[in-house]
């Protein structure tokens, strides 16, 4: 329903526009009340407003810390118009209702960056009216609209003119959206400041600067915020696209469609530590991937990451047959790896585990057997150290965004939870794929999705037989993977997460024994890839969807 605006209460500490914004509100009949400074300069302007202490009969107290404090103001935020006992309360106590707040609040951000600012001066711009009304006006934004900045004024004036004096409920709802933003953000600076360490909550506050074109891969939608302190030079240079009403994702969650709530999977953050010493930093980024990995995968699958690269992945019959695969892919980068298991540690994958000569730094699993416990936490002369950690059943993710910093900003986008199955690819030769080249070349796939870019993974037989991750040269990490390879790339598929920029990639996979290759596809150069697998009899298929991982 649109609600006209009848009713303004203006009360800003920035002044950018304030004049202006407000004699247009006059010229349509709006009544505005005000405070202070705003007051003042709204009536040295030449313009007829009422002050707020007329409106509430209580004049500003404490050097102004009490002004708006004041039930005739939060009522007439906070009352629902087609509440008929709201109507009837405000009739009783000669309270009017308050259509529009605009407000922003003090410059604590500003001052309290200041290297020389005093604290006691840091504290006065601590904001409390302020907040208070705009939260109530967010909550209402049913019948309310909030404005929190200038730069949302030529909007509210659009809006206004476009309905006739009046607002709909979707640009309420945007706006009140940003609010509730805005008032976050100033807490967060606030609590940073009276701790600036490692706090026990920690909410961080950053503006977005602009809407990326996709995020590492184009079916992942993402935006660059900035930290406050960097926004200004960060939105002179870029086009910012931060239209409230059509830019604030009011709708968007992190559930999927299933409804699953991101709580609800099983992730490190979540996860039970059985065993070992304290987890560090590079041992949750690790968990956290090799995790995430077999998560794509059939069970029981086995995954061994090692620098936030797998260094063996496999699936098999059972989880002991699959760690033993995966393990043998690689054993000298295995030592001292990350473990992940999408199925439960018995007590035969825990005797492979066990072997003399073996060191695992960290395993992470749905659950442990009893006797699997026993063994890996009394049998390795690793045993005090190993760090066993529960998860409980492991699902595939549900849509969510992720975060990644960056010195003075932050880069949000969806998480990549696509995992295109071979059903849907496009056989780009006449060769096709026997059935178990097909399964194999999924599996590398999938895995290929979790190895950093440019990635080219080798399997055979349901697990991988070499990796080469991360080099800057897509045909150098052909050949990596090769060398890990060694004898037995012969008769192995080829996985690569992005397309063939040219066909020497094809032609040291064929000289090495590869049978089949999956790639996303789309190089202006795919037909040369293509020609060198017709050629050389291997089969090559299209996914159509890449997967960088930076």
């Amino acid at each position: 329903m649109i609600k006209t605006v009848r009713r303004a209460l203006l009360s800003v500490s920035d002044k950018t526009g304030l004049v202006e914004l407000a004699r247009a509100l006059v010229d349509r009949g709006v009544e505005i009340i005000s405070t202070g400074g705003t007051h003042a300069a709204l009536r040295a302007a030449g313009l007829t407003v009422s002050n707020v202490s007329d409106v509430t009969g209580f004049p500003e107290i404490l050097d102004g810390r009490v002004k708006t404090l004041h039930p005739v103001i939060h009522a007439g935020l906070l009352a629902q118009r087609e509440n008929p006992a709201h109507v009837v309360t405000l009739a009783e106590h000669g309270i009017g209702p308050i259509d529009l707040l605009v407000c922003n609040l003090y410059p604590f951000e500003s001052v309290a960056s200041q290297p020389d600012a005093d604290p006691s001066s840091i504290i006065e711009q601590i904001d409390i009216g302020g907040p208070s009304m705009i939260r109530a006006a967010a909550k209402n934004h049913h019948d309310v609209i909030v404005v929190v900045e200038p730069s949302q004024y030529a909007e509210l004036l659009a809006e206004l003119a476009q309905h006739d004096g009046a607002t709909t409920p979707k640009f309420r709802r945007a706006l009140a959206a940003f609010a509730f933003a805005r008032t976050a953000a100033y807490d967060a600076a606030i609590a940073r400041w009276f701790d600036p360490g490692f706090p026990h909550r920690l909410t961080l506050a950053y503006e977005r600067v602009g809407l990326l074109r996709y995020g590492e891969n184009p079916h992942q939608t993402a935006a660059f915020y900035a930290e406050p302190a960097f926004r200004s030079a960060a939105t002179a240079q870029t086009a910012s696209g931060a239209s409230v009403a059509s830019g604030a994702s009011v709708a968007s969650g992190a559930s999927g469609a299933s409804g699953a709530s991101v709580a609800s999977v099983a992730s490190v953050a979540s996860a039970q530590l059985l065993h070992g010493k304290e987890l560090s930093y590079n041992n949750l980024l690790d968990l956290d991937s090799a995790l995430n990995l077999v998560r794509d995968l059939a069970s029981p699958a086995v995954a061994i990451i090692k620098h936030n690269n797998p260094c063996g992945v496999a699936v098999a019959r059972s989880a002991a047959e699959a760690f033993q695969l995966a393990y043998d892919a690689d054993p000298q980068s295995a030592f001292g790896g990350i473990i992940a298991l999408n199925g439960p540690v018995d007590a035969a994958t825990a005797q492979a585990m066990s072997e003399p000569g073996r060191f695992i730094e960290c395993i992470i699993a749905p659950s442990f057997a009893a006797e699997a416990l026993e063994l890996l936490t009394t049998r390795p002369s690793w045993k005090k150290s190993v760090r066993l950690l529960q998860c409980g059943p492991v699902q595939a993710l549900p849509p969510a965004r992720e975060w990644r910093c960056i010195f003075g900003g932050l880069l949000v986008q969806d998480r990549d939870i696509a995992c295109e199955p071979a059903s849907a690819w496009k056989l780009a030769t006449r060769h096709a794929a026997t059935a178990e080249q097909l399964a194999d070349l999924e599996f590398a796939w999938r895995v290929c999705k979790h190895v950093k870019s440019n990635a080219i993974v080798l399997a055979k037989g349901g697990r991988t037989v070499g990796i080469g991750a991360g080099q800057m040269s897509r045909v150098d990490a052909v050949r990596l993977a090769i060398q890990k390879a060694a004898e037995a790339a012969r008769g192995a598929v080829l996985a690569s997460d992005a397309f063939f920029p040219f066909r020497d990639n094809v032609d040291a996979a064929a000289a090495a024994g590869v049978v089949a290759i999956v790639q996303p596809g789309g190089s202006v150069r795919d037909a040369d890839s293509v020609t060198a697998c017709e050629e050389q009899g291997l089969a090559m298929y299209f996914t159509g969807t890449r997967h960088f991982r930076h």
